[in-house]
């Protein structure tokens, strides 16, 4: 008797725990074309307002990169009826906090506040929607910001450029050849008839995703959203037409060097499909699987084992237009970069002839469950979700049903992917090299 009611105890608590995980939203589109996501979960005091806008690097004139990145920071600056320098102390003086951040696809802006403050947040974000003060101080003021970032985060970090290196030798006509941060040289040539324009054009509600998440009324909510952002003009419709990328057929090599490292680098990168590809869920799942922690295949082998290598692993950076599947190693001693490049080739023709073990296939199976349960477990993490499934990928119950697509890949499948883009002849070779200090 107490086994079965233990059992069905645990029977409750896995149905519990099932219903706890679905996300409950909701959503509609305002007359000028802003679309609105709703998710109410009164659990805690606590509300997340956050306006995504399908801006970023790729959209950018290839004249004056880094613009994407660059309203990150100036759509801070104040509005009509914000004073400059004083949209931080607001949100702190009412117990919230905010941040903002760009990827070549997109540019997401949010504020987390007590609930009882919901409407200040979409006062807040209606205002740099439609009230945005865009001027020379201000973009005199962000761009010594901006640089001083690119100095701390890429120019004087360690590897920090090496992504920009892949990118430019991988795309050859698709903008993200280019960096999110942008030429600096590009910013100081702008007008600010340009950074006005950048606004008018991409800044718009049609462009825009707004959520509201956490513990509201959704009854409330909607009338503040069309209150706040009803009255703003829809801005004229974008039309992208980005450049398609050859394939890859035959190896590329290059060299890239850094002042701030010692030790090179050797990167195999491969040009791979968009996030919303099945293909990249699959590549997903291979990067964990060669390199997800110490018990991983590279690991194991080449750093543990072998001792050939302080570190080897595989990113895989994936986009809205094309992903970029990076396979790395640092050598350790006096091993050389080819020797790496045998070692990891060895571990990739192994997952293209054989399949995983059913066990690495569980462990994978509990990783991804672990990571969907975990990105859904704050109402900050399911704000973001939702404009980003929305926005991005164009279905927003990816936030409940995503891991069924995980659950779907098979071992053969990810055989057949691993077979079909992680070749020798679809890839680049790129050796990152110490940069050699001039001689007085």
């Amino acid at each position: 008797m107490k086994k079965c009611l233990l059992i069905l105890a645990s029977l409750m608590l896995v149905g519990f725990s099932a219903n706890a995980q679905k996300v409950e939203f909701e959503e509609f589109d305002l007359d000028n074309g802003m679309h609105v996501i709703l998710h109410q979960d009164n659990t805690a005091p606590v509300v997340t307002v956050s306006v995504m806008y399908h801006v970023g690097a790729k959209d950018e004139n290839p004249q004056r990169t880094g613009f994407a990145h660059f309203f990150e920071h100036l759509l801070f600056e104040g509005t009509e009826n914000i004073a400059r320098g004083e949209w931080f102390t607001i949100v702190s003086s009412n117990g919230g906090s905010n941040n903002a951040n760009t990827t070549d696809d997109r540019t997401y802006y949010y504020e987390v506040f007590p609930s009882n403050n919901v409407e200040l947040g979409l006062w807040m974000e209606s205002e740099r929607l439609m009230h945005p003060i865009i001027n020379q101080i201000g973009v005199d003021t962000q761009n010594e910001v901006v640089k001083e970032e690119k100095r701390l985060r890429v120019d004087n970090s360690p590897y920090g450029r090496f992504l920009e290196n892949i990118k430019l030798n991988m795309f050859k006509k698709h903008p993200y050849k280019g960096t999110t941060i942008g030429k600096m040289e590009h910013l100081d040539a702008a007008t600010l008839e340009e950074f006005q324009a950048f606004n008018k054009k991409y800044y718009v509600p049609n462009n825009a995703v707004l959520v509201v998440a956490g513990d509201i009324n959704k009854t409330d909510v909607k009338r503040m959203v069309q209150d706040y952002f009803g009255p703003i003009p829809r801005g004229k419709d974008i039309v992208r037409s980005f450049p398609k990328e050859d394939p890859i057929t035959e190896p590329m090599f290059a060299k890239a060097y850094d002042p701030n490292i010692q030790i090179p680098a050797i990167m195999a990168a491969y040009r791979t499909p968009s996030f919303k590809d099945r293909d990249a869920y699959v590549l997903g799942m291979i990067s964990s699987y060669l390199s997800g922690g110490k018990s991983s295949k590279l690991y194991k082998k080449i750093v543990d084992e072998k001792k050939m290598a302080l570190q080897v692993g595989a990113l895989d950076f994936s986009q809205e237009d094309y992903g970029t599947y990076i396979l790395f190693g640092l050598p350790l001693g006096d091993v050389k970069l080819e020797d790496l490049v045998k070692e990891i080739d060895e571990e990739i023709v192994k997952l293209q002839n054989e399949l995983i073990s059913e066990r690495d296939y569980e462990k994978l199976q509990n990783v991804f469950e672990n990571r969907f349960v975990n990105s859904n477990s704050s109402v900050s993490g399911i704000a973001n979700s939702l404009a980003r499934y929305y926005m991005l990928y164009g279905d927003v119950n990816l936030i409940n049903n995503e891991i069924d697509i995980y659950r779907s890949i098979s071992r053969e499948e990810i055989q057949a992917v691993a077979k079909k883009y992680l070749n020798p002849n679809q890839r680049l070779l790129l050796e990152y090299l110490p940069e050699e200090k001039k001689e007085n």
